[in-house]
């Protein structure tokens, strides 16, 4: 029997590979010591963890000292195959980087330069396709820090460089592209995200994200003037399609990190999952299975719009392989569960009423989980291995 482990992480408790490995323990524990094979792949959705997918479809992990959202140097991790990148903002410019959490300075000030030094990075390293992945970002600078970590400098009306943040934008009145990175002209973008927001207004980046950052409403109505004398700047220097650019779907992605990606670096934007199930190659290792196990920390209504588990569960109904889903809790209903293409759907919250200990104690749980299904699995293809099943 061979199974296909493609789950994304549990979030708070353990990254996916880690997923993998104790679900995989598990279920040859519980099956027997032969006659089960397993295909391990950490999947992400084109957030966090995207990394993780990428170093364990064959990419080759990378680090670079950029600067963080606040100024400081951090290191990043990204990966790379051949010529292909993948960089994951939030290793760079992401919230968990704020020393003392959001507050209402950071949301102004933050920066994503980091991750616009990241793309130099891979560029260095000889890559001209580069998958970003956003998510989980800290700032709010309408991804005018991707640009300077690219080589724009930002001027005031007296010629001063302006430092990074969104707020700081206020002030900018030209842009010098002199130093900007030629090599982009020869690099394909794919920005990964399933944010459809726009850059500004009502469903825009300040006003929907920026209180997740810190932003007061104060703060969400500078920020958005802010971006908006940025836009109307980068439209004189660059032409009116920046301006249009603003209005697209997906613009307000991480903090406006999607506007400059689609805007500047001609970006193709494509929901994170098909992009992250694309370079794991899970369509062409489905052949042959047998069953697939996926799932997530949390499989609840935001895993219905798009998250790991739907798009393996899709992959899996299109190979005609049965999906089982594992998940720290679930809020969905039964029906829910299997219009989602679930053949069962496994929660910690069954094993374990305690949420806390869930969380802390997930590895040694899921190794329970895994041994449960390779005991049933065990049971139905007659292993002879492992009788265990009997006392279940």
């Amino acid at each position: 029997m061979r199974v296909v482990i493609a789950p994304d992480k549990f979030k708070g408790s353990l990254s996916a590979p880690e997923v993998v490995e104790h679900l995989a323990t598990g279920l040859q524990a519980g099956f027997g010591t032969s006659g089960l094979e397993t295909t391990r792949i950490p999947v992400a959705d084109g957030g966090e963890g995207t990394i993780d997918a990428a170093i364990g479809s064959g990419f080759t992990r990378r680090t670079a000292t950029v600067t963080g959202p606040l100024g400081e140097p951090v290191k990043a991790d990204f990966a790379i195959r051949g010529t292909e990148a993948v960089i994951e903002m939030a290793a760079a410019s992401g919230l968990a980087l704020l020393p003392e959490g959001p507050t209402s300075e950071t949301a102004k000030t933050a920066t994503s330069i980091g991750t616009g030094e990241l793309i130099r990075a891979a560029l260095d390293l000889g890559c001209r396709k580069i998958i970003l992945g956003v998510g989980g970002s800290a700032n709010t600078d309408g991804g005018a820090g991707v640009l300077q970590g690219l080589g724009a400098v930002f001027l005031d009306k007296n010629g001063n460089e302006l430092p990074g943040g969104g707020a700081a934008l206020a002030a900018i009145d030209s842009i010098d592209f002199a130093n900007f990175d030629v090599r982009l002209e020869a690099t394909d973008f794919v920005l990964a995200s399933d944010v459809d927001n726009p850059l500004l207004g009502a469903s825009g980046a300040p006003a929907i994200f920026g209180p997740q950052k810190g932003a007061t409403p104060d703060d969400v109505a500078e920020l958005d003037a802010a971006i908006s004398n940025f836009v109307e700047v980068l439209s004189q220097t660059t032409g009116i399609e920046a301006k249009h650019a603003a209005k697209a779907p997906g613009a307000g992605a991480a903090g406006g990190v999607g506007y400059i990606a689609i805007a500047a670096l001609k970006a193709e934007r494509r929901p994170g999952i098909d992009v992250v199930l694309e370079f794991t190659e899970l369509e062409s290792k489905l052949k042959g299975a047998d069953l697939v196990i996926t799932g997530e920390g949390s499989l609840d209504e935001q895993s219905l719009l798009g998250k790991t588990p739907m798009g393996v569960s899709r992959a899996a109904a299109k190979a005609g392989i049965p999906v089982i889903a594992v998940c720290g809790r679930t809020t969905l209903s039964a029906e829910q569960l299997t219009n989602a293409g679930f053949h069962t759907v496994h929660a910690l919250t069954d094993m374990e009423n305690d949420v806390q200990k869930c969380i802390a104690e997930a590895g040694p749980l899921l190794e329970q989980l895994g041994k449960h299904i390779g005991v049933y699995l065990a049971e139905r293809t007659g292993n002879p291995d492992n009788k265990e099943y009997l006392n279940v």
